[in-house]
């Protein structure tokens, strides 16, 4: 049991007026009673703490990473990558799938602004993703049209290239909401420890769910397509229940939250202005850094399935039994990271494991169909890559939050990085995107080796990004 300190309480609310202390739910309650329980539980500006109450909301919060997991898994990475290939999707078009949800990230200033006018994370984040999980109820029926002859395989293409853009639009719109939601319920000095437990069971999902749907969708008898139907009905229940499971979160009033959460860390509440970060040195240094990183990463990482569905031709459940290995992997060294970001640092572990990272598109150079490289090569190099990439993950957002200052601008703080990552992220699947094309260039190969490079110059801004609470990099580097 997480042993959590005390600076903020929660009270109960109605119709959004405080009135009464609130007793939080306990594991046994219904999620029918998400709604009723939804009406309370806000966090006063003063007061002394209320323990239960936290536990319960980051309970609820790994509950809903597992579920988000399983909506996650079917509607991205590998599972939309092969429907797509299925249909006769181009690299480019891949490309333009892993930029979307990058490009949607420059609405997260947007999304922050709204978010902190508002008196409810948790309802404002309701109202933006419950569109982005039924959603994808439009593609099912499309699938559906598809085998009815109703419908060409390109406009399916067309129709799942603008409903992610409109998902992950929304999902934008409450991305940086989120996060000042969790930067106020977990404890500063419980962070690394807590997200690297709740990243773990994430990531034990993705380990037993990918596997699972890609073997059904590779061996059900009416076809891939007509089975990826089925899965993406399954992820839109399972997106559904991850929501509930939000409502079961205490929520957080912005407007009161910068002077409910100053004492836990001693910080002075910054001014709401929505600019802040303009001003903040330290934090445009990270913005370079997490750009250029995202740029260099994005240039390679979506076409490493590609490479081995398309190049290769290796099944879907070959493909589908890697991507586990390197869930499997994340999850054992989460919680490591997590313990070793709290003792020493999270951008000392970002430079340490970035310089493994960047060596990794090198080592799919030698990849090919023989027996060496399926059955031993691609598992190792996908464990490695699971290992070292949880890391980067959990750092990076830990990161983020440290630096970041207390108070209402938080959130502009998180969406501006957001906003960078996806210029950067964008740019990066675009660009290699067409490189990819030209044989010139070298094709895949190509664009691994110049990710590599870039991944090791990303890095070089990082040295001179200063962590709140750990010595100076210039006094001490990794």
């Amino acid at each position: 049991m997480l042993k959590l300190p005390g600076d903020i309480a929660f009270v109960k609310t109605r119709k959004l007026s405080v009135s009464e202390t609130l007793t939080p739910p306990n594991s046994t309650d219904r999620l029918g009673d998400a709604i009723a329980i939804a009406e309370s539980a806000f966090i006063a500006p003063s007061a002394k703490p209320a323990k239960q109450q936290i536990r319960s909301s980051l309970k609820a919060s790994t509950y809903d990473s597992i579920f988000s997991t399983i909506f996650s898994c079917a509607t991205g990475d590998v599972l939309l990558s092969n429907f797509l290939l299925k249909l006769g999707a181009t690299s480019v078009e891949i490309g333009y799938l892993a930029a979307i949800p990058m490009l949607a990230n420059f609405l997260q200033p947007v999304g922050a602004y709204l978010a902190d006018r508002t008196i409810s994370r948790r309802w404002y984040n309701f109202r933006v993703f419950s569109p982005a999980r039924m959603l994808w109820m439009i593609l099912v029926l499309g699938i559906i049209g598809f085998g009815a002859h109703l419908f060409e395989a390109h406009q399916l293409i067309q129709w799942t290239l603008l409903i992610s853009l409109f998902t992950h639009t929304c999902g934008a719109m409450g991305s940086a909401s989120w996060v000042s939601w969790m930067a106020v319920l977990v404890p500063r000095r419980l962070r690394g420890r807590y997200f690297g437990l709740r990243n773990s069971m994430a990531n034990l999902t993705n380990l037993f769910c990918v596997p699972l749907l890609g073997t059904f969708v590779s061996y059900w008898g009416g076809g891939t397509i007509q089975a990826y139907s089925l899965v993406l009905t399954l992820a839109v229940l399972a997106g559904i229940v991850s929501l509930s499971f939000q409502l079961l979160m205490a929520d957080v009033n912005p407007q009161a939250a910068s002077e409910a959460i100053a004492p836990e860390s001693g910080s002075v509440p910054q001014p709401p202005t929505f600019v802040n970060f303009l001003r903040d040195t330290n934090f445009l240094k990270y913005l370079f850094y997490y750009g250029v990183w995202m740029f260099a990463v994005n240039l390679s990482l979506p076409f490493f399935n590609v490479y081995l569905l398309k190049d290769l031709g290796l099944d879907i459940s070959c493909v589908t039994i890697y991507s586990s290995l390197n869930a499997g992997a994340n999850v054992l060294m989460l919680l490591i990271w997590g313990k070793l970001a709290d003792h020493v640092g999270n951008r000392r572990v970002l430079l340490s494991v970035g310089i493994l990272v960047a060596a990794i598109p090198l080592l799919w150079l030698g990849v090919n169909t023989d027996r060496l490289s399926v059955w031993l090569w691609l598992p190792l190099l996908y464990v490695l890559w699971g290992s070292a990439w949880s890391a980067i993950d959990l750092c990076s957002n830990n990161l983020q939050m440290a630096i970041a200052p207390i108070g209402k601008s938080s959130s502009s703080y998180f969406a501006t990085a957001a906003a960078i990552s996806g210029l950067g992220g964008a740019l990066g699947t675009t660009t290699g995107g067409f490189l990819s094309q030209y044989a010139s260039f070298g094709g895949i190969g190509g664009l691994f080796i110049l990710s590599a490079v870039l991944r090791l110059v990303a890095l070089l801004p990082l040295i001179f990004v200063r962590e709140p609470g750990r010595q100076s990099p210039s006094l001490v580097l990794p």
